[in-house]
């Protein structure tokens, strides 16, 4: 059975930096592309940032760009999300996702979703 942890969430003020993994368990990864996502209160979970099974390409959405840097250890099963100059708008739930469908700089979800990890950024 799949099971995707996520970690590292936490408080933090605005400017402040945090790093999000995300380890994989049950079967290993290494051939699958990775996402994450975040969802903030009353809104819908949104695409943050994926990376290839090899890290051969990535793509964030661009009010991360610059800001956030996706990668992953496949010795690890795990992916990880460096955040930088946090804002308050990136205050939200974050999930990892794995084995989606990355295709032409976009990756497209399946159901193996974690628990997710709370990101609060204080103004």
């Amino acid at each position: 059975q799949v099971q995707l942890a996520e970690s590292g969430g936490g408080l933090v003020q605005a400017g402040g930096s945090l790093r999000l993994s995300c380890a994989a368990s049950g079967r290993t990864f290494s051939s699958s592309a990775m996402g994450w996502f975040r969802q903030a209160p009353g809104k819908e979970r949104e695409f943050v940032a994926a990376i290839t099974w090899n890290s051969g390409s990535t793509t964030y959405v661009d009010s991360v760009k610059g800001r956030f840097t996706i990668s992953r250890d496949n010795a690890k099963n795990t992916a990880y999300l460096q955040m930088y100059s946090l804002k308050p708008e990136d205050t939200a739930i974050y999930y990892c996702n794995v084995d989606g469908t990355y295709f032409s700089g976009h990756y497209y979800p399946n159901n193996y979703w974690g628990q997710g990890t709370q990101v609060t950024v204080s103004s």
